[in-house]
C-alpha cells in the first residue's frame, strides 16, 4: 500500500499582488517568497508558517492576505 501525500496550498496577497506561498505536505509547512526560488521550513503549522512568510519580507511590511487554493 501506498502513502498519499496531500498538498494544500495558501497564496499570500499584500497591496502589490502576490508575495509568496505557503504549501503543505506530509512533511509540513514550506514557505516561499514571490521573489526567491528557495523554500524556508518545514514548519509545524499553518500560523507559523504564516508568521515566517510574514517576517520574510522584512521590517514594517503588512501582514499579507492569505487564500487557501
Amino acid at each position: 500500500m501506498s502513502a498519499s501525500t496531500e498538498t494544500t496550498t495558501w497564496v499570500a496577497r499584500g497591496g502589490a499582488g502576490t508575495v509568496g506561498t505557503i504549501h503543505r505536505d506530509d512533511r509540513g509547512y514550506r514557505v516561499r517568497l514571490a521573489t526567491a526560488t528557495d523554500e524556508r521550513g518545514p514548519f509545524g503549522s499553518l500560523e507559523v508558517a504564516k508568521r515566517a512568510l510574514h517576517a520574510a519580507l522584512g521590517p514594517g511590511a503588512d501582514r499579507p492576505e492569505f487564500v487557501g487554493h
